[in-house]
């Protein structure tokens, strides 16, 4: 899925992601604070995949709102908890978040030299998941993959890593 058309896909899926939102938060007696639609609108908007809280924060103050760090926080928490949100430890201290619904699955390849995340997609590891669901009559809801090791274009990793952004994120198609 091209990044322009999974961005549409969020875009249009917007709605329905608010109104889940606000079922789960009534049915958890939780305030419906403007803040934490803001947050959600934020993240649905935006064309970032991975994003830390940090970010989020800073977005989201540079657009002149007022919230504290700990209204991202506990609001990704609650979005996680509702499955809006997936949280990710690439290796890196700090958590990574990507949006949740609507989503293709993927799997991830991460350098841990320079702290690129390459998303990508193989259809295999969706039979080895059918293929385990049936040897062990169980169900897969999710599965999270992420495969550790190093750039083999060692030029573009040092310069990757000369950059120091926390994370650099690919996707394959």
């Amino acid at each position: 899925m091209s990044s322009a058309s999974s961005t549409e896909l969020y875009h249009d899926s917007l709605p329905l992601v608010k109104e889940i939102f606000k079922s789960y938060l009534r049915e958890k007696n939780q305030r419906q604070t403007p803040e934490r639609f803001l947050i959600l609108d934020e993240i649905y908007r935006s064309d970032s995949g991975h994003f830390d809280a940090d970010d989020l924060y800073f977005r989201i103050k540079e657009s002149g709102t007022r919230l504290s760090r700990a209204t991202v926080y506990n609001t990704l928490d609650l979005l996680m908890d509702c499955g809006l949100v997936q949280k990710h430890q690439f290796g890196q201290n700090q958590a990574h978040y990507e949006r949740a619904y609507a989503y293709q699955q993927h799997d991830h390849l991460i350098c841990k030299e320079c702290g690129l995340v390459i998303e990508f997609c193989d259809p295999r590891i969706f039979e080895i998941q059918r293929m385990l669901e049936s040897l062990h009559d169980f169900d897969i809801s999710e599965h999270s993959l992420h495969l550790k090791g190093r750039c083999k274009d060692q030029k573009a990793c040092k310069k990757r890593q000369e950059q120091g952004a926390s994370l650099k994120l690919r996707r394959d198609e």
